[in-house]
């Protein structure tokens, strides 16, 4: 059984794409940070559907806990799918965000991303099959005001994604990122109202978690073997 990892999984998107993934017969891990209960929530929700689950719990930010958690679970078995999900935003103007929020988004998305990937990557090459999924954003593609930190966090994502493809691409993985939209969630909510969707969303509504879980698994899976290296949007034709 393919073993797949997805960090933030116990939010709205992250949940979703464990559901997906365990629908389509992997072990899922399901990562929390400071949301254990919502992840051991949604791992026996998957294991009462008669899917296979388990938690884990770190902060992607600290470099040594997560190498320590990881290196841990790759003793049973490689990881053969990261869905690097992890994320948070904190909005300000640049002009007057400080420090600590320009810092901790993108200690949260990329320097993430990093803890995470660095100790499965040898793991999963010995297996010679892979899938790295980032969950970036369309911010990190056309920028949005109040977000510059979280759209340089998503907008490295991208190049450590494209980077990444071409240095495992003969191993048989694949490295690809997913850019959402405006997705209906708890990170929306109150941020988007309805006549602002109508007037930017070219397809007149806001997504949902499920349309780029969706997009997640059939990346994961074997018909996308020769999509790598690509950042593909999820956002009703905005971009």
């Amino acid at each position: 059984m393919i073993r797949a990892l997805v960090t933030g999984g116990s939010g709205d998107i992250g949940a979703t794409i464990c559901r997906r993934l365990a629908a389509d017969g992997c072990h899922v891990i399901v990562h929390a940070g400071s949301n254990a209960a919502r992840a051991e929530t949604l791992v026996e929700e998957l294991t009462e559907g008669g899917t296979s689950a388990q938690t884990i719990c770190f902060d992607v930010t600290d470099r040594e806990a997560t190498a320590r958690e990881l290196n841990a679970v790759v003793t049973d078995a490689p990881v053969q799918i990261i869905v690097s999900n992890a994320g948070i935003h904190d909005d300000a103007v640049l002009a007057g965000m400080s420090a600590e929020q320009w810092h901790r988004v993108i200690d949260v998305s990329l320097h993430g991303f990093y803890n995470v990937c660095r100790p499965l990557l040898l793991p999963m090459i010995a297996t010679r099959w892979g899938r790295v999924i980032a969950v970036s954003s369309i911010a990190g593609q056309v920028g949005n005001r109040g977000q510059a930190n979280y759209a340089a966090a998503k907008a490295g994502l991208q190049g450590a994604i494209k980077s990444l493809s071409r240095e495992v691409a003969s191993r048989g993985i694949t490295a690809n990122a997913v850019a959402p939209g405006i997705i209906v969630g708890s990170m929306s909510r109150g941020v988007f109202d309805s006549d602002y969707i109508e007037k930017t969303v070219p397809a007149k509504r806001a997504g949902t978690a499920r349309e780029v879980a969706d997009l997640v698994g059939f990346l994961a899976g074997n018909r996308a073997s020769y999509i790598t290296g690509q950042v593909i949007g999820v956002n009703g034709g905005i971009a």
